[in-house]
Formats: C-alpha cells, sequence, structure tokens
C-alpha cells in the first residue's frame, strides 16, 4: 500500500483510505470494472464517494473510460506512461459477448484518424466484440 500512496501523492491525490481500497482492487483487475463492480466489493462504500475517487483518478489520468456498448461505462487503471491523448495513447478495447468482460487491449493502438479541418478530437472509442481468449476455450 506504501507504493500507491506515493503513486497517488505523485499525482497531487491526496491519500484517503477509500482512494487506496479503489487503487488497490483496480490494480487487481485484468478488465474493466462498472462502479458498481467495486460498490459490491467493499461492504461500507459511498456510492458518491467511490464515483468522486473515480473521477478524481479520471481526471488525474489514473484511469480511462470505456464505453463497451452495453449502457454501463467501465473503468480501468491506465499504463504507466499514458496520458490518455487521442494522438499516443489509445488503444482497442474489447468485449466479450459470453462474459460480458470488457478488456483493454493496450499494446493495440487505434490508428490515427484524420478528421475534418474545423472538428477537434477530444476522445476516441474502438471496441471489438466477439468471444474472448478465455470463452474461446470452452
Amino acid at each position: 500500500m506504501e507504493e500507491i500512496e506515493e503513486f497517488l501523492k505523485m499525482k497531487k491525490i491526496r491519500v484517503t483510505p477509500m482512494r487506496l481500497l479503489t487503487y488497490k482492487f483496480l490494480s487487481e483487475k485484468e478488465r474493466a470494472v462498472a462502479l458498481s463492480d467495486i460498490e459490491n466489493t467493499f461492504e461500507t462504500a459511498d456510492r458518491t464517494t467511490l464515483y468522486r475517487t473515480i473521477k478524481t483518478f479520471e481526471n488525474k489520468k489514473i484511469v480511462h473510460q470505456i464505453d463497451d456498448g452495453t449502457g454501463i461505462i467501465k473503468y480501468a487503471l491506465c499504463k504507466q506512461g499514458c496520458n490518455c491523448e487521442v494522438a499516443t495513447d489509445l488503444h482497442l478495447h474489447f468485449h466479450c459477448k459470453n462474459c460480458s468482460e470488457t478488456i483493454c487491449l493496450s499494446d493495440y493502438k487505434i490508428p490515427q484518424i484524420n478528421i475534418p479541418d474545423g472538428f477537434i478530437s477530444e476522445n476516441v472509442n474502438l471496441v471489438v466484440k466477439g468471444i474472448c481468449n478465455k470463452c474461446s476455450k470452452l
């Protein structure tokens, strides 16, 4: 937990028990999670506190938001060195229609997309849907 505390301090985030627990929870996941997944993990968690924690992490570029088409926003930790910039840091996400997990495919970058003059890109979301590697082995 000391390593997490130092990381949060480096990002200029006030360290609280909920922020530590939330970061630790996210760091142990190989998939993106919904706010309700985090809430259900901690019995005494206040939904508003969790939401504020996630938003703080998102604003400080510690987590990124994923819209996988299910209607439920998911969150995943950013890789070290990520700035969530459209031009350099965006990667594919995979949503398994069998197990409903959404997975970051961080090594598979979204190519630069040219848009018309006058338009400003703020976010690009590319979700591939199908059967994940775990489910395809069944």
